[in-house]
């Protein structure tokens, strides 16, 4: 299927956590494909690179700052995409924050947190978003898990939200098919972003290190890259997707557990 074939014209995507690494790499590739791209993060100022990037590529799009986890501030960025680039019928819930740690040593701030980005957060979201799909009888919905879901030494948290974020998917899809939305979940495997560098830097280990080791593990002999993810979430979001719902798809390099 060829890039104009994939096109979506006239039809506005919401992406979390755009700013940088994953997140970046799906609104830039949903910009690609046609549509109108809302780059939420928390930091406006660092989404508005990545809006520009793809404005000047000739798609249209916006950076939002919002906490996803503030209900109210959620409300206010999702009716201000609908105000400004159109009613949000794509959502794809990136955001994302790690406090790793063994259990013993991890804080009950450490849990929280984590917990209220990625369930509190994709929950906001999509209360908010779905309003939207279901008056249009169209919508999609992406969630990130992880393959962090199966179990994790030191992502107690993590892994647990991840893992939610399954269950989550599920009963959205069951919940919301009716109304032509699908909800489908991405679990990722090793992506080379920051926030792998950053758990290389917790363990203590050069970040090529890291990488090489996390390769030499992976069935096709290398880490994974964001625009790996943005592929699959650009598979999501199609027409051509449209019974295809309540998935969970491990893009890791291989077959998971």
């Amino acid at each position: 299927m060829s890039e104009q074939e994939t096109r979506q014209p006239g039809r506005t995507a919401v992406v979390t956590g755009a700013a940088r690494g994953i997140g970046a790499a799906i609104a830039r590739r949903l910009g690609r494909d046609g549509f109108a791209v809302a780059v939420l993060d928390l930091d406006e100022a660092a989404g508005k690179p990545v809006a520009e990037e793809i404005e000047a590529a000739g798609g249209r799009a916006l950076a939002i700052g919002v906490d996803v986890a503030d209900e109210q501030a959620v409300e206010a960025a999702v009716a201000r995409v609908a105000a400004e680039l159109g009613a949000p019928t794509v959502l794809v819930n990136n955001a994302g924050i790690i406090r790793d740690n063994l259990l013993f040593k991890m804080t009950a701030g450490d849990w929280d947190a984590v917990m209220g980005v990625h369930l509190r957060g994709a929950f906001l979201m999509s209360r908010a978003a779905q309003k939207y799909m279901t008056e249009a009888g169209w919508g999609r919905i992406v969630n990130l898990s992880s393959t962090s879901a199966l179990g994790n030494r030191g992502q107690a948290n993590y892994a647990a939200a991840k893992a939610g974020l399954q269950g989550f998917t599920k009963t959205l899809a069951i919940e919301l098919g009716r109304f032509g939305v699908t909800v489908n979940a991405i679990a990722p495997g090793f992506i080379e972003t920051d926030m792998t560098a950053a758990t290389a830097a917790r363990v203590g280990v050069p970040f090529e290190d890291f990488k090489a080791a996390a390769a030499k593990q992976i069935p096709v002999g290398r880490v994974g890259r964001p625009e790996d993810i943005a592929a699959t979430v650009s598979f999501f979001v199609r027409e051509e997707s449209s019974f295809v719902s309540g998935q969970v798809i491990y893009v890791a390099g291989g077959p998971c557990d």
